[in-house]
């Protein structure tokens, strides 16, 4: 799979987990889907950040990286909000809806709708399917770790790209 289209699908997962924890009443559904959100999260930004990001910084989109690197960090810390809470507090569906709504706006309008059309032009196929395949095992190496064990430490700055 090539790069941008693992990046999409992640995308089209983590939806799919805000919507499971906006709409369930069950306490257990809602927990075990915010973990799932929350290591797919992490995963994803740090496959972003150690792999894709620098292998697409280039004059037409070094500015952008900086600033999706500014919106992890956010992301991030709304992560480690969320889990000193209890999945039933009544701060917890609030910071999920204003961690929805960064996401949304990272990945649909800023990545899918003005990077990924950038990095198209920057790199080949055969690179972006290379750059597809290592970030595809680095993100099943994270996946395996509960990366969003790693958040809280990650909060004080943006990734260095």
């Amino acid at each position: 799979m090539n790069a941008i289209d693992l990046l999409t699908e992640q995308h089209q997962e983590v939806d799919t987990l805000f919507k499971t924890i906006q709409h369930t009443d069950d306490v257990e559904e809602k927990q075990r889907a915010f973990e799932e959100l929350a290591d797919k999260l992490a995963a994803h930004a740090k496959i972003e950040e150690t792999l894709f990001y620098p292998a697409v910084m280039a004059k037409p989109t070094k500015d952008m990286l900086l600033e999706s690197a500014e919106e992890h960090l956010q992301i991030k810390r709304l992560i480690a909000d969320l889990l000193d809470l209890d999945i039933d507090a009544d701060e917890f569906d609030a910071k999920i809806k204003v961690m929805k709504e960064e996401v949304s706006h990272h990945a649909h309008d800023e990545e899918e709708a003005v990077l990924f059309p950038k990095v198209k032009k920057l790199l080949g196929v055969d690179e972006l399917e290379a750059l597809g395949g290592e970030m595809t095992r680095r993100f099943e190496e994270l996946m395996s770790t509960q990366p969003r064990r790693d958040v809280p430490a990650e909060t004080d700055h943006a990734a260095k790209l």
